[in-house]
């Protein structure tokens, strides 16, 4: 199997974990405020991939110098910024419609890349992201309203995610993959306990009735192994073998994972809108794979059968 392929088929594999553990955070915050939940994710986290770098790559550490910290750490600031910008929009705005802001980082990747990295999407790229934005607001923008404050915020929030996935894949050529993440992953869980002390009762996460309860154990134990852990370290190592646009494409997927999930586990129904949202986005991942003739064909076709 081809690396980019094996690549774009592994970030698949993270996106739908993100996405099957949305419930899951969803249900523990309701116990553990999300900096707090957050810090001791990403702290957890922080340490299986410090164990792992020390047990089977130790020899990266002698590769360590101020250029990859400081990488590591700017790149680890945008993924909190992002999880900061969200979370607090959230306070003001519906999880729709930041559902959809957060998912115009599709969108953004494409043109930061280009400003930024000199880096011009395909056609098949293109037509691919404006397909996923349609599915993205079918599936996820339920209600139209007034732009508020907290839509802000998750605008912010969608320039931090997509700042993120164009950084991982600059600096994941670069530097060895098992000590980046570790240094991207203590900055988030080092940022978002110092939120929690400022902005939460951080007290909750020192109370073991809170910390072992069964839906905060079970969300940071899976969250912080699978959904954090092997998952930004399968991005860190296999985003370099693709693009920044294809990486976003992929990631559209995660909240039709996210719906499949809630309608498995949470009996969550779906509106028709929202299944045709859905398919809308995995069509649009599909285009950014094919080779352009083959996106050429399907139009001729199309046209045909008009």
């Amino acid at each position: 199997m081809k690396k980019p392929l094996f690549a774009d088929l592994s970030l698949l594999l993270v996106t739908m974990i993100w996405g099957m553990t949305f419930v899951l955070v969803q249900n523990a915050i309701d116990f553990l405020e999300p900096f707090s939940f957050n810090g001791i994710r990403f702290f957890i986290a922080a340490v299986l991939l410090f164990f792992a770098l020390i047990l089977f790559e130790r020899k990266q550490l002698k590769q360590i110098n101020i250029k990859l910290i400081i990488s590591g750490v700017f790149i680890g600031f945008w993924l909190y910024l992002g999880y900061v910008t969200q979370t607090i929009g959230l306070l003001y705005t519906t999880s729709s419609k930041a559902g959809f802001i957060t998912g115009l980082s599709v969108v953004l990747v494409p043109l930061f890349s280009m400003f930024l990295m000199k880096q011009i999407p395909g056609k098949n790229a293109i037509f691919g992201v404006l397909t996923a934005t349609v599915g993205l607001f079918l599936l996820t923008l339920t209600d139209i309203s007034a732009l508020n404050i907290g839509d802000g915020f998750v605008f912010v929030c969608a320039i931090s995610f997509a700042m993120h996935i164009i950084l991982t894949g600059k600096f994941s050529s670069r530097y060895p993959t098992l000590l980046l993440t570790v240094i991207q992953i203590s900055t988030v869980a080092i940022l978002s306990t110092i939120s929690s002390f400022i902005f939460e009762d951080w007290r909750k996460s020192f109370r073991i009735d809170i910390l072992l309860s069964q839906d905060v154990l079970i969300a940071l134990v899976i969250t912080s192994i699978f959904a954090t852990a092997i998952a930004f370290f399968i991005q860190t190592n296999f985003q370099k073998y693709t693009s920044a646009t294809r990486v976003a494409l992929i990631f559209a997927m995660e909240p039709v994972f996210a719906a499949i999930t809630g309608y498995f586990w949470a009996q969550e129904r779906l509106s028709s809108s929202a299944l045709i949202g859905c398919i809308l986005i995995f069509m649009g991942m599909i285009f950014a794979e094919l080779p352009a003739k083959k996106i050429f064909i399907l139009r001729k076709n199309k046209s045909i059968g008009s």
